[in-house]
């Protein structure tokens, strides 16, 4: 199987401001193959439409989960519990640093090649080389879809390792003394990943154009918008998978009805 390798570029210092730069994947060629038929259609082009079609599904979450939301809020008062505030302060001091501070951008690397690995490894591939500096880093991987090369803009490593490390050492610790501990990190952590997404997104990443911008950037906001929406369920005494699916349904029905209702008054129109 043809080796892929993710490359960064070092990052420069131009205007006093550093920019990661994320190199286009190097693929080896392989000689004597057969040119594409003239009924083959480019693979970006599939994934555009696929994009098209996941746009309903997007809106339909988006607004499932902010109705969630409002009312987990205000109806339920989830602002009231220390679960939000401490998550909500961890999130305002990482802010304040991201903004204000110079970024950890070593950090981030790592955490971006780390993500790229494990979801190679999860896929049944091999990481050959992984390679993580100041000045940028990159994998060796003989195995390669669009799950892996956008998964650190979706998948927040530095939360899940949270978690896991105060899952296992509940196991042997008492640890809910720390809970409010807990959910600053968390809140510090994922608001890491969420402004190192949109600070990477506009930046003309490969990890993106590779496997079509349109599509990429619909397949980061719904998966972000799952985790989300996941989080949400988790941390309301009142709101659980089954409702929140409910809702969900509901509103695909209206949606639908909606779309069929647009569509006669069009067709009338004509």
């Amino acid at each position: 199987m043809a080796a892929r390798r993710v490359n960064r570029q070092p990052a420069r210092r131009k205007t006093e401001q550093r920019r990661v730069k994320v190199m286009p994947y190097v693929v080896p060629t392989r000689s004597g193959g057969f040119g594409p038929g003239p009924l083959m259609v480019p693979t970006k082009w599939v994934k555009f439409i696929v994009a098209l079609f996941l746009l309903p599904l997007c809106a339909v979450l988006s607004q499932t989960f902010f109705t969630s939301f409002a009312r987990a809020t205000v109806a339920e008062r989830l602002w009231t519990g220390e679960e939000f505030w401490f998550f909500s302060l961890g999130a305002v001091l990482w802010l304040i640093a991201f903004f204000g501070l110079p970024r950890p951008l070593v950090l981030y690397v790592f955490g971006h090649e780390l993500t790229h690995a494990l979801w190679v490894w999860l896929m049944g591939g091999r990481v050959s080389r992984f390679r993580v500096g100041r000045d940028g880093g990159h994998i060796l991987t003989d195995k390669n879809n669009f799950l892996i090369a956008l998964a650190p803009y979706f998948f927040p490593l530095y939360s899940i390792l949270i978690l896991a490390i105060y899952g296992a050492l509940s196991l042997f610790v008492n640890m809910q003394p720390y809970g409010r501990l807990l959910y600053a990190l968390v809140g510090v952590t994922w608001a890491f990943h969420f402004t190192f997404t949109c600070w990477m997104i506009p930046k003309n990443q490969s990890d993106l154009s590779d496997n079509g911008t349109t599509f990429s950037v619909v397949v980061i906001y719904l998966m972000n918008l799952l985790l989300l929406s996941a989080m949400l369920i988790i941390a309301s005494p009142n709101i659980n998978f089954a409702s929140f699916g409910t809702d969900m349904m509901r509103n695909i029905a209206n949606f639908s009805h909606w779309m069929v209702t647009l569509a006669e008054r069009f067709s009338r129109g004509a």
